[in-house]
């Protein structure tokens, strides 16, 4: 099993982490909805995951932009979703943090992402049967997400 851990080089006084492992959401979702907090204040987020999840607002696809339909209200961009699964993960994950912030004595109203990633975690093999006795590998990746939020 593959060892895992944070960022390194980051004040701890001044620093909340939070680490979701092996979420079953898309990786290409979360990189880009990781892409979009960063460097977004915490309260600031919760809002626009909110917005994501009921489809008031879309998240722009930067990288994964192949065939990806063009929504209203993207700034500077016109490819994006509503990736709302993956957003209620990063919302769950955003509640964790803040109270995390709040347990090591730093101010909720100050809390600035400074670091938001995304990686492909383990690889669930699964199978679909096909004709004649043959099968096509159907696996499900898996989705590692770290976030950490600064005093500011």
């Amino acid at each position: 099993m593959a060892a895992y851990s944070y960022t390194k080089n980051l004040d701890i006084t001044r620093t909340a982490k939070v680490y979701g492992k092996e979420l079953r959401i898309s990786p290409k979702h979360a990189t880009e909805i990781s892409r979009e907090l960063k460097g977004m204040k915490i309260e600031v987020a919760k809002i626009y995951l909110e917005d994501v999840i009921n489809m008031k607002r879309a998240v722009p696809f930067r990288k994964y932009n192949k065939k990806v339909g063009h929504k209203r209200g993207l700034v500077g961009w016109d490819a994006g979703r509503y990736p709302v699964k993956a957003s209620k993960h990063f919302l769950k994950l955003l509640n964790e943090l803040q109270l995390n912030a709040e347990y090591k004595g730093l101010d909720a109203d100050k809390l600035r992402i400074v670091h938001a990633s995304s990686y492909k975690g383990r690889i669930l093999p699964g199978v679909i049967p096909r004709a004649y006795g043959r099968g096509t590998p159907y696996n499900q990746v898996l989705t590692n997400i770290e976030l950490i939020v600064e005093e500011r």
